[in-house]
């Protein structure tokens, strides 16, 4: 018999299954302020001590079955105008090199799946955002995904093509892997490429570092904030999850996505293998 993923959580200080509204309304009105002032929330210890140390047991199972990419991207994460001047936002490159279990290599017993699968943690992310109903990725690899980040892995300044994120950080690198952001760097009207090509150039002026202390959930609006993960160095392999939540239901991946992320595009059957972590 595993863990019940209320076990993990920190319910004191997060109250999710409380029947008292009044506690719950309180910690949502916080993250919603917190969201709007900044664009990301973080909810430090979402994870109790047992539950980081379950979730690590979880991903060194994990780590093995990730695909490793690398390669060159550009900030906007599409294929770029070789019209534009040099020295252009779109057509400056970056490094990435990472790995990624897919949510298709993640057997039921997996507690980072169970944990993703969590009906409360849903509701939770629902409520911050305040957009309506969200829905889990029906998608059978992005759907959820362990980054698995070792040594010289980074990834490029980039925005999201996603309005929001959800992450669970996991193990925290000995050195390097921290995540950086140029909060809401560009808007909805304006590129702002002026700024955006200083960043991409290396200044760290309005740069923020969000801290991903291991039990961290962050959900985190990417799409005007321009982020990257610095380089890994030696030492603890950088864990985080990555949870993938949508405003329509039925949200999938393209071919091409798969073929570079996890070196494939048709999925295994779900819990290919059945295994218990340490």
């Amino acid at each position: 018999m595993g863990i019940p993923v209320d076990a993990l959580i920190d319910l004191d200080r997060y109250p999710v299954l409380d029947d008292d509204a009044t506690a719950v309304d309180a910690l949502i009105e916080k993250a919603r302020l917190q969201l709007l002032s900044t664009g990301a929330v973080e909810l430090p210890g979402f994870l109790n001590p047992t539950g980081v140390a379950a979730l690590v047991a979880d991903a060194e199972a994990l780590a093995p079955r990730a695909h490793h990419s690398e390669g060159e991207g550009t900030a906007y994460l599409e294929f770029p105008d070789f019209s534009l001047p040099d020295g252009h936002p779109r057509l400056t490159w970056g490094h990435y090199a990472v790995g990624a279990v897919p949510y298709d290599l993640m057997p039921a017993e997996s507690l980072l799946r169970q944990v993703y699968e969590w009906e409360p943690l849903r509701n939770l992310v629902e409520k911050i955002l305040d957009r309506g109903p969200i829905y889990r990725y029906a998608d059978p690899f992005g759907a959820l995904n362990l980054a698995v980040m070792h040594e010289g892995d980074e990834l490029q300044w980039h925005f999201d093509q996603t309005d929001f994120v959800v992450s669970l950080a996991i193990q925290t690198a000995d050195d390097g892997g921290h995540f950086e952001v140029f909060p809401r760097i560009r808007t909805a009207d304006d590129e702002c490429y002026d700024d955006v090509s200083a960043a991409l150039a290396g200044t760290d002026a309005g740069v923020v570092t969000l801290p991903m202390v291991p039990g961290t959930l962050l959900v985190f609006e990417g799409r005007n904030s321009l982020h990257r993960v610095s380089p890994v160095g030696s030492g603890l392999v950088r864990h985080v999850g990555l949870l993938a939540y949508d405003t329509k239901a039925g949200t999938m991946g393209s071919e091409l996505l798969r073929e570079v992320r996890y070196g494939r595009t048709e999925p295994f059957a779900t819990a290919p293998v059945t295994w218990t972590a340490a």
